[in-house]
């Protein structure tokens, strides 16, 4: 991370704290968060906040033929539509 990186306003990291969560980068690592209990304390809700939003909905796995449910459901229609 570079030298501004230590230099960011709670607004600035803010700003930026979405695109660090979506590049996966390791936030709790970051220059500002280690420095600033504000922040950290921000990023603590988030974490929190997103443990609660994955128990409310969990990851469901596909069945394993999903997808020859809708080829056949493709080719199904594609039939259907040729005959008329």
């Amino acid at each position: 991370m570079t030298h501004e990186a230590n230099n960011l306003s709670c607004a600035g990291f803010q700003a930026l704290l979405p695109e660090l969560i979506g590049r996966g980068e390791d936030v709790a690592a970051h220059p500002h968060i280690l420095g600033c209990a504000r922040c950290r304390a921000l990023l603590a809700d988030l974490e929190t906040i997103a443990e609660a939003a994955r128990q409310l909905l969990p990851v469901v796995e596909p069945p394993d033929d999903l997808w020859e449910q809708i080829e056949s459901a493709i080719r199904n229609e594609d039939g259907c539509s040729q005959s008329k």
